[in-house]
């Protein structure tokens, strides 16, 4: 299970945070004002078309990036004035990333892959390999530990990648286009994934631009011209979108 945040406390929370790359000329507001709270144990989809803003918030709220203004809290620490190591230590131990294209590396089977960042864990006293099995088994390829990246399919990549993103026991999943290189219906698998781990009690945050993929989630931002333009909840009585026959 996922280490939970303070009681009643967000796990995310952004206050008036904004973002500006320096250009030869004039400043580029990637973000402007943005304020919103991530509830523990939500599952929120975060949409927007290209140049709203997604990824840079993606690298704020995944403590990648530092803000230009405004403050960032994750599970009420605040990140402003954080070192770059204790910056990755909160990575490290409170966030798995999954990301589009997967980010396995080639020559390592998806055993190896799924250890590694175990080496940046300072402190740690654990069986790795025994550690990533259950991670590996819990997505489903328990039977797939010594295949490396090209012996899989893009699904099962993924599902390594997930279980990679799991290994050090995050309390929050932050899922950047996790479907956008995947089929249809793999697509759907992926997700449901996903929503089997919210319901174990997983903060989980999906940038897509796709609107079947947010539709798993409670709550949609959308995001545009760097602004946050309308915050959804979603009808709890609706149905995740069917899953398309193979």
């Amino acid at each position: 299970m996922p280490r939970a945040a303070p009681d009643n406390a967000p796990a995310i929370e952004c206050r008036k945070l904004s973002k500006t790359y320096e250009g030869s000329v004039t400043g580029v507001r990637a973000l402007r004002d943005v304020s919103f709270r991530v509830m523990a144990g939500e599952f929120v989809a975060i949409m927007g078309p290209s140049g709203s803003g997604k990824s840079t918030l993606v690298n704020l709220l995944g403590a990648l990036d530092t803000p230009t203004a405004g403050e960032l809290l994750i599970d009420g620490e605040a990140v402003a004035g954080m070192s770059d190591d204790r910056m990755a230590e909160l990575r490290n131990r409170k966030i798995g990333f999954v990301f589009q294209q997967f980010n396995l590396l080639p020559r390592m089977s998806a055993l190896d892959n799924v250890i590694l960042p175990l080496s940046y864990l300072r402190g740690a006293s654990v069986d790795k390999a025994e550690r990533a099995c259950a991670r590996l088994d819990a997505v489903g390829l328990g039977e797939r530990i010594h295949h490396r990246p090209n012996q899989l399919s893009g699904g099962q990549q993924q599902r390594v990648a997930i279980a990679r993103a799991l290994i050090n026991d995050p309390s929050i999943l932050i899922a950047d286009e996790p479907t956008g290189a995947l089929d249809t219906a793999t697509s759907h698998e992926v997700m449901g994934l996903f929503s089997a781990l919210h319901a174990k009690g997983f903060t989980v945050i999906v940038i897509t631009h796709e609107p079947e993929i947010a539709a798993y989630a409670q709550r949609i931002l959308r995001f545009r011209d760097g602004e946050l333009i309308a915050d959804v909840l979603q009808d709890p009585r609706r149905a995740v979108p069917a899953r398309p026959q193979s």
